[in-house]
C-alpha cells in the first residue's frame, strides 16, 4: 500500500510539471504573436476605420481573438469597435494627438498616443490618477513632437504669402512700367509738337517781319507818289 502510494504521488507530481510546462510555453507562444503596447503598428496591419474625424485608423483584429492574446494596443481597437468605451478626453498637436478612454464595464483606463490616425502607444490602468498623469505625459510629448510640424506650416504659410507679394509687387512693377512708358511716349510726342510749334513761329515771326518790311516800303513808295502828285499845288491849310 505505501508503495502505491508513492507511485500515485510521483504520476501526480509528473501530470503538474507537464501542465506548468504546457502552460508557459504558450504564454511564450501568445508573447511573442501579440503586439506589444508602445510599438507602433506596421502599415500593413493598419486598417482605417469609417468613422467621424477624430476616429483612430486600426488593425484588423478577429472578435474571436483572445483578450490575453491581443495586446493593449488591439484591446483597445476592439473595445473601441464594440463601442464599449467613453472618451474622456482628446489632445490634437499637428498630426499628432493623445486620448483618455474609460470602460466601465471593468473600471479600466487606456491611454492612447497616435499619430496620423495610427495608434502608436497605447497603456491600460485602473488607476485614474495614473491614467491623468499618463495621459498629461502624452499630450505634452505631441505638443513636443508636432513643433516641427507647426514650424513647417508657419513657413510654408510664409512663403506662400511672400510668394503672393512678390506677384502682387511684380504686378504693380509691370503697371508702373507701362504707365512710365506711356509717359515717355507723350512726352516724346509733347517735345515734338513744342519744337513744331517753336519753328512755325519762328516762321511766322520772319513772314510778319518781311510784311512789315514790305508794308514800310510800299508806305514810303505811296507818300513819294503822293508828294510827286501834288507838286506845284497850294498847300493844304
Amino acid at each position: 500500500m505505501k508503495y502505491s502510494l508513492v507511485i500515485r504521488r510521483a504520476m501526480l507530481l509528473a501530470g503538474v510539471y507537464a501542465l506548468w510546462h504546457t502552460s508557459v510555453a504558450v504564454a511564450q507562444q501568445d508573447s511573442v504573436s501579440a503586439p506589444l503596447a508602445g510599438t507602433r503598428p506596421a502599415p500593413g496591419e493598419l486598417a482605417p476605420r469609417e468613422a467621424g474625424p477624430q476616429s483612430v485608423a486600426e488593425p484588423e483584429v478577429s472578435a474571436n481573438t483572445p483578450a490575453a492574446a491581443r495586446g493593449d494596443v488591439a484591446d483597445l481597437i476592439q473595445l473601441i469597435h464594440d463601442a464599449n468605451l467613453s472618451e474622456l478626453r482628446t489632445t490634437y498637436n499637428g498630426s499628432y494627438g493623445a486620448s483618455l478612454f474609460f470602460h466601465p464595464p471593468r473600471m479600466t483606463y487606456y491611454v492612447a498616443l497616435f499619430q496620423n490616425k495610427h495608434f502608436w502607444r497605447v497603456i491600460r490602468s485602473d488607476s485614474a490618477e495614473r491614467a491623468e498623469a499618463i495621459y498629461a505625459g502624452f499630450a505634452q510629448q505631441t505638443q513636443q513632437l508636432a513643433d516641427v510640424e507647426i514650424h513647417r506650416t508657419r513657413l510654408q504659410a510664409q512663403n506662400a504669402y511672400l510668394q503672393g507679394s512678390i506677384a502682387i509687387s511684380q504686378q504693380q512693377a509691370q503697371r508702373l512700367q507701362t504707365d512710365l512708358d506711356v509717359a515717355r511716349t507723350q512726352q516724346a510726342k509733347v517735345h515734338d509738337r513744342q519744337r513744331q510749334t517753336r519753328d512755325e513761329a519762328l516762321a511766322l515771326r520772319a513772314e510778319r517781319d518781311n510784311a512789315q518790311a514790305q508794308l514800310r516800303q510800299l508806305q514810303s513808295a505811296v507818300t513819294r507818289l503822293q508828294q510827286q502828285t501834288e507838286a506845284g499845288l497850294p498847300a493844304s491849310k
